[in-house]
């Protein structure tokens, strides 16, 4: 939830420098929050050396990282940096890394086969998708920014993304929230990602991969144009929303 809570932060006043874990290296002393702000999943080679894809077609080596900042594990970010002349290598670009802050990455869930099962399992309360640059299918996952209302209670409110929904089409998903009873009180949003691995393969084509879900008026439902790890924007409407800053728990 901080990490959630810092992004959403940096998102709405880029006022506080975010350093990440273990390997940044903040010896140049300045931060500058004009410089470019990214959304990248943070990857690892096997020789555990870290590298950001910014897109399908490029990479990025932050110089001073010495390994992940976030271990073995492969997350979506949020990251501020400058590039650097030099020569870098396989990767396409060589970058200082003023903050990086990870976000929520989870995998998906399967179906239990009805929508009774899959909202007693994992629940069937409103929550909003935000027209945003954040709400992106890219790199083989699906980021969205997402509102919900809470009375910052400290109950833990669950995200699933839900697979095998549609017996017709197996890249119509839909998005579960889970409240536990914190389902009213002041707008809050956040940032959260899943991984699309167990989607079948695209083979390289670009289909509709439809995402659904449960609006506070109505249910809803957008498309996105997805290939298994192929950069896409979602055909979302209207202007992006600004954020304010989520306190509930969320998993």
């Amino acid at each position: 939830m901080k990490k959630i809570l810092l992004s959403i932060c940096v998102l709405a006043s880029m006022a506080s420098v975010v350093s990440c874990d273990d390997g940044y290296d903040s010896s140049m002393g300045f931060y500058d929050p004009s410089y470019s702000v990214a959304l990248v999943t943070v990857k690892q080679t096997e020789e555990k050396d870290c590298y950001l894809q910014l897109d399908d077609f490029t990479t990025l080596y932050p110089t001073n990282f010495k390994g992940s900042p976030f271990g073995d594990k492969e997350v979506r970010a949020l990251v501020n940096y400058f590039y650097l002349d030099g020569e870098a290598g396989v990767y396409n670009r060589n970058i200082f890394v003023n903050w990086i802050d990870s976000i929520r990455t989870k995998s998906t869930v399967v179906s239990l086969g009805n929508s009774e099962s899959d909202a007693e399992a994992y629940g069937d309360d409103p929550i909003e998708i935000v027209n945003d640059w954040c709400t992106i299918a890219e790199d083989g996952y699906l980021t969205l920014r997402f509102r919900i209302l809470s009375n910052y209670t400290g109950r833990t409110h669950y995200l699933n993304m839900v697979t095998n929904v549609d017996p017709y089409d197996p890249y119509t998903v839909e998005l579960r929230h889970d409240a536990t009873g914190d389902v009213s009180g002041k707008p809050a949003d956040g940032l959260i990602a899943f991984n699309l691995g167990e989607l079948p393969d695209t083979n390289g084509k670009t289909v509709k991969l439809t995402l659904k879900w449960s609006g506070y008026e109505a249910d809803k439902s957008v498309t996105f144009d997805y290939c298994t790890r192929k950069s896409t924007n979602a055909n979302l409407s209207g202007r992006p929303i600004d954020v304010q800053s989520l306190t509930a728990k969320v998993e």
